[in-house]
């Protein structure tokens, strides 16, 4: 009777082999994500993934069946921001609302003295 006791056999055997393959390929992609997510931020930011191997057992007549699962979770890229006004009636708007374009040219003083 051959016993196998090891958690790395055991995982290398499974779906006959495909199994540590497909979580090999995961680790790697996950870690290759990430590394590009911290690179983009910088060098000193911290980004958090994780690969998780779930594998339950139905144990029926002395037998056991095996179900393995992989869940990958990598955070999403950031997006940058963007800076508008908001104008009276909703819409966006580049410039200050209630500030004047300076280089619009000269404005007639008397429309200043009007508000």
């Amino acid at each position: 009777m051959k016993r196998i006791r090891d958690a790395q056999t055991i995982i290398g055997m499974l779906e006959g082999g495909e199994l540590a393959q497909a979580l090999s390929g995961d680790i790697t992609e996950t870690l290759t994500k990430l590394r590009g997510l911290s690179d983009a931020q910088g060098r000193k930011a911290k980004i958090k993934g994780k690969v998780v191997l779930t594998l339950d057992f139905e144990v029926e007549a002395g037998s056991v069946t095996v179900l393995a699962g992989i869940d990958t979770k990598v955070p999403k890229a950031p997006r940058s921001s963007s800076f508008y006004w908001v104008t009276e009636d909703g819409a966006l708007s580049t410039e200050h609302p209630q500030q004047t374009d300076m280089f619009s040219g000269p404005r007639d003083a008397r429309d200043r003295q009007q508000n």
